[in-house]
């Protein structure tokens, strides 16, 4: 059965096989990367082989040529088996879509077949240890020096930090620029470089299988060549983006709130208490019926914003509404099914244990939700400023 009204036959067979696929690839060995801290690299090669990376990167470049949807199809399969594996979801829908956007023509033939292929696990690395949603005050600068740029700074929260051997990086090329957006630029920084290296893996509240590290940049000497797109116009890039960076994030929670309603239902129907089935007694029924209501009326207005997307229309105030609420409601739906597990449900064994600790940075990533409203109330004229 379709998932979505603009699904097709060719949809449901993609679905098939990647289920499939992870069934067999992921799913046994998702408890060991859970407690590694990591999802090895063979993985991402598997999923090149299969054609699971960027299947939306057009034929001449190694691709599939295929459209945004697929990477619906992706997203929600990968979040099923665990919110650790998001990684893959950012490389292929947030930042290989930049390359395929800014990138040169040599650029793209450079490096998109890789990410194709899983040789290149991409980064983006904008958030500084001072800086999150504030992108225009960025630190890390990149200074012109001949043909090539001298970067210093740091970078952190980076996921794919510990596995990317390609970093998108946001960039101050002129410090002084007025306003301070128009001195944001976009570095394509390779592992390897002179001047680039790694921090720690942080220690997560949640997502333990998905590396997130710090960067650091000195005297990185980056070829002026890595340059994406113009110098000083990577504010704007960014913006452009960030519609389909936080329609995925949405997608995302909108399939961790379902997966969390189906293990809770299959819970509370086996689960006795007082010689009857916990399903039976009416706080439980509430309950479930409420989180029911909340996930149907998360996946249709995600149905139409999917929709909008696909067509090119601009819905970043709607994105924003989706972004906000449907990762909030994820976050309360995790603390009632959990509630409604007992004390099984703070066991690490079961699911939705993993899930109460994996969901609550949905809210803060990709833009909090604060600035999630902030943008809702600029776009209905509330602030006295422009539209965001």
């Amino acid at each position: 059965m379709p998932r979505y009204r603009w699904e097709t036959e060719e949809h449901d067979l993609f679905r098939e096989s990647l289920r499939k696929f992870l069934e067999k690839e992921a799913v046994p060995h998702y408890e060991q990367w859970e407690h590694d801290r990591l999802i090895p690299k063979s993985f991402w090669k598997k999923l090149g082989e299969m054609g699971f990376l960027c299947p939306q990167v057009e034929e001449k470049y190694g691709g599939l040529g295929l459209d945004f949807s697929f990477g619906v199809v992706i997203e929600e399969e990968m979040e099923r088996v665990g919110a650790g594996l998001t990684g893959v979801g950012l490389h292929n829908d947030i930042v290989v879509p930049y390359i395929e956007a800014y990138g040169t023509e040599e650029q793209k033939k450079r490096f998109l077949p890789g990410c194709v292929t899983g040789d290149l696990i991409t980064a983006i690395a904008m958030t500084e240890p001072g800086t999150g949603s504030d992108l225009a005050n960025i630190r890390t600068t990149a200074i012109k020096d001949g043909d090539h740029y001298i970067v210093n700074g740091q970078k952190t929260f980076i996921t794919n930090g510990i596995n990317t051997n390609l970093a998108l990086v946001a960039v101050k090329t002129d410090p002084k620029a007025e306003p301070k957006h128009r001195g944001v630029s976009l570095l394509l920084i390779e592992e390897g470089t002179p001047g680039f290296t790694k921090g720690r893996k942080l220690d997560k509240v949640g997502m333990y299988s998905q590396d997130t590290a710090e960067l650091y940049f000195e005297d990185c000497r980056v070829p002026a060549t890595n340059l994406l797109g113009e110098e000083g116009k990577g504010f704007k890039y960014m913006m452009e983006k960030l519609q389909q960076e936080r329609l995925t994030v949405a997608i995302g929670a909108q399939t961790a709130m379902e997966d969390m309603l189906e293990i809770t239902l299959d819970y509370v129907k086996s689960r006795e208490a007082f010689g009857r089935p916990v399903a039976a007694f009416q706080n439980t029924q509430f309950k479930l019926a409420e989180l029911a209501t909340e996930a149907e009326l998360g996946k249709a207005f995600l149905e139409s914003l999917i929709a909008d997307h696909l067509e090119g229309k601009d819905i970043v105030t709607k994105v924003s509404m989706a972004k906000y609420w449907i990762t909030e409601t994820a976050r309360k739906a995790a603390a009632e099914c959990m509630q409604l597990h007992g004390g099984y449900g703070y066991m690490e064994e079961y699911k939705i244990a993993r899930w109460y600790r994996d969901i609550p940075v949905m809210s803060i990533y990709a833009g909090t939700n604060e600035i999630m409203k902030t943008i809702i109330a600029k776009n209905m004229g509330l602030s006295g400023g422009r539209k965001a």
